[in-house]
């Protein structure tokens, strides 16, 4: 039995799926290693974030559980996928999840702003931007 990033049990998760967001956890572009480097190991506000997760059949770029939060980047390729991002962040988001979007530029020139939205999307927001 696997389980989803949900805490439930499933029959079967998808080979494909799984392959896929391996896959894109060591392939990742700049602005994710960057961003993955302020999160991971509970490193803002202690709170754990997961890379590449599977969750609700999408391959998510970083999930906080915890606070039911989903942060996604968009490159130059998302400029033609808007109407589905806009779909499948209604249906995240459908499931009591806030996501939260920003373009790799931002994260590449702007990392405290990045950090910034993020707490507030969380609810954690303090003065020092990066601790």
């Amino acid at each position: 039995m696997i389980v989803d990033a949900i805490g439930g049990s499933i029959t079967a998760m998808a080979s494909e799926q799984r392959h896929f967001a391996r896959r894109l956890r060591r392939q990742a572009t700049e602005p994710e290693d960057i961003l993955w480097s302020l999160l991971r190991n509970r490193r803002l506000d202690g709170l754990k974030f997961r890379l590449q997760v599977s969750l609700l059949g999408y391959t998510l770029d970083f999930l906080c559980l915890q606070r039911k939060l989903v942060i996604e980047l968009d490159g130059a390729q998302h400029d033609a996928e808007r109407d589905h991002d806009a779909a499948r962040t209604q249906e995240i988001e459908r499931h009591g999840f806030t996501v939260i979007r920003f373009r790799n530029e931002m994260v590449l020139n702007d990392r405290d702003a990045v950090i910034a939205a993020i707490r507030g999307g969380l609810g954690t927001s303090t003065e020092n931007p990066l601790l």
